[in-house]
């Protein structure tokens, strides 16, 4: 099948790769003339593991191109996937401009029958838009041309995408038609050997999956950070407690680890985009702003413990951390990607550095981004996670990195200059640390013997 992918983000590039992977012959498009120059040349803008093999290989082997030619590239392929960006607005609105503008790019370079589908994540409604502005621009240009609109939202984890699209939970398809149900199944069929995960609905519904799902991840962060705050009050340990619900059946593991709160580009967003939407139908979603606000405080969490732990020995009122060295460890959103959008480090460091405190951050991939964000106002390190430890008065954990699971913990008491770790993601078993020397601050674990200070 021939497809143009238009928007070589995140997902675009991720969908592109994947379906040249399974045999079509797929064009990826987008105005960047710098990125596409790169992607030509195999230069992957996102960190994401396996994605740079598997476009290397299928670029030599010709199943996928990279273009600024939209217009050709909507000519020559039968369905096109709109995968541009929807930032959120001011008021949390999704912004659909992007979206549109490749519609009517769509409507104005089209040449027979096309399937139109809504890969980015769109609020309801958003395929009623997109058919608008497609079909103004045929009415325009004076010719009547047959399409369809299709949602087929994504739901892939940023750091397993690749086995995520291949091996896919379920595809979600929202569409109107049966002859256009059967070839999203048959584009789609290469990955349902083993079982169909295939799931066919109305647009309206598969643009609300999306988003609820995304609501519901994040309302389970959310509340296990309540629970792991309420544990920390109570002499409980979250840890203990995770392992006691996850156990039931209709509750799961899953998305049950609190910590310093979620970030990325989906669920901050589509939170704020759910609740945006319900705005406007009149409807007061209050369990959503709750576990938005819930979010928001959990990302102060580390300072606020770093500060309570440094009160009191002498430092000054106005600026508490002043003359601490604070080293971070994590950086990007989660682990096995370099995505800094919303992610809780940005709030953890522009808090420590407002209180005074200099800062040194390792991460093993995201440093390029940080810089963007911080610029030469912390020192980096994308080596050794050890590099940025020597004097340093404390240890910051942030992303739960594999590197930093199981480190050399005489290593760390012997360079910093007092032996404190605050663990932002539960890494550690504070028993162990405590017998070690250390002084920790965990998530809500500070009960069964683990006080703080």
């Amino acid at each position: 099948m021939k497809i143009c992918v238009i928007g070589t983000g995140y997902v675009g590039l991720v969908a592109g790769t994947c379906f040249a992977e399974s045999g079509n012959t797929v064009v990826c498009v987008d105005v960047n003339e710098e990125k596409i120059a790169g992607l030509r040349e195999g230069v992957i803008p996102i960190y994401e593991p396996g994605l740079k093999e598997m476009v290397i290989r299928n670029s030599a082997e010709g199943r996928l191109t990279f273009t600024t030619d939209l217009a050709a590239a909507v000519k020559t392929s039968l369905v096109n996937f709109i995968a541009v960006g929807t930032p959120p607005g001011e008021d949390g609105s999704a912004d659909l401009k992007y979206v549109l503008d490749v519609a009517r790019a769509i409507g104005s370079h089209m040449e027979g029958f096309k399937i139109i589908v809504d890969k980015s994540t769109v609020p309801v409604g958003t395929a009623d838009q997109v058919r608008r502005a497609v079909q103004e621009e045929l009415d325009r240009r004076g010719v009547s041309y047959e399409f369809d609109v299709v949602s087929n939202p994504e739901f892939l984890k940023e750091g397993a995408a690749i086995d995520d699209f291949m091996k896919p939970d379920r595809v979600v398809i929202g569409v109107d038609n049966v002859r256009t149900a059967e070839l999203m199944k048959e584009l789609y069929s290469p990955f349902m050997r083993k079982t169909n995960r295939m799931i066919l609905m109305d647009v309206r519904s598969a643009e609300m999956t999306k988003y609820a799902a995304n609501a519901m991840l994040a309302t389970r962060i959310s509340f296990m950070n309540q629970i792991a705050n309420l544990c920390e009050r109570m002499g409980a340990d979250v840890s203990a407690v995770r392992e006691g619900i996850g156990s039931d059946s209709r509750i799961g593991y899953d998305f049950l680890f609190p910590g310093v709160g979620y970030g990325g580009s989906c669920f901050p967003k589509d939170v704020k985009a759910l609740v945006r939407t319900a705005e406007e139908c009149g409807y007061d979603f209050m369990l959503l702003k709750a576990v938005e606000e819930v979010n928001e405080r959990q990302k102060m969490l580390i300072p606020e413990k770093i500060l309570r732990h440094f009160s009191g020995d002498g430092a000054g009122e106005s600026r508490p951390l002043a003359g601490k060295t604070i080293a971070v460890w994590g950086l990007s959103f989660k682990p096995r990607t370099d995505d800094m959008r919303e992610a809780p480090s940005i709030v953890v460091i522009e808090r420590l550095l407002a209180e005074g405190a200099s800062v040194r951050a390792h991460d093993p991939e995201a440093v390029k981004e940080a810089q963007k964000i911080f610029g030469d106002r912390i020192a980096y390190s994308c080596s050794s996670p050890y590099d940025i430890l020597a004097g340093a008065d404390a240890l910051a954990i942030v992303t739960e990195w594999n590197e930093y699971r199981n480190p050399d913990f005489e290593r760390i008491a012997e360079q910093l200059r007092t032996p404190v770790i605050f663990d932002g993601r539960n890494l550690y078993n504070p028993r162990r640390l405590k017998e070690m020397g250390f002084i920790y601050h965990g998530i809500g674990r500070n009960g069964s013997g683990f006080v703080e200070k």
